[in-house]
């Protein structure tokens, strides 16, 4: 599978636990870590929970290793590593406080939403 496909598995996990705000920055030339960043949030900790646990299973359905999982207990702010993409999962209240996208606002939004959809 690659990244494309991936992130497209990533996405639609998250928005079928009903992530909302998915917004997924091309990180490509900008960002050494990974190649796309995945950001959303959840209404509540356990919905939080629910997304991390539904990227992590999309991913090893996919032969997707998780790398690492930070967060998840808290449920304020959950990163997934899956190497090339990095979901990060946040708390309604926590994702405004850090605005990830303000913060990589030179990385081109990606409309994986959009494809899904055709």
């Amino acid at each position: 599978m690659n990244t494309k496909e991936l992130l497209k598995t990533v996405v639609k996990a998250a928005d079928d636990k009903r992530a909302e705000d998915i917004v997924v920055l091309n990180m490509e030339g900008i960002s050494l870590i990974a190649d796309y960043f995945m950001i959303c949030h959840g209404n509540s900790d356990k919905q939080v929970q629910a997304i991390a646990r539904e990227l992590r299973e999309a991913a090893h359905e996919a032969g997707i290793e998780v790398k690492s999982m930070e967060g998840f207990d808290e449920a304020k702010w959950v990163l997934v590593d899956m190497g090339n993409i990095i979901a990060h999962i946040f708390h309604r209240d926590e994702r405004s406080y850090y605005n990830l996208e303000r913060l990589w606002g030179d990385a081109p939004i990606e409309d994986v939403l959009g494809e899904l959809a055709q």
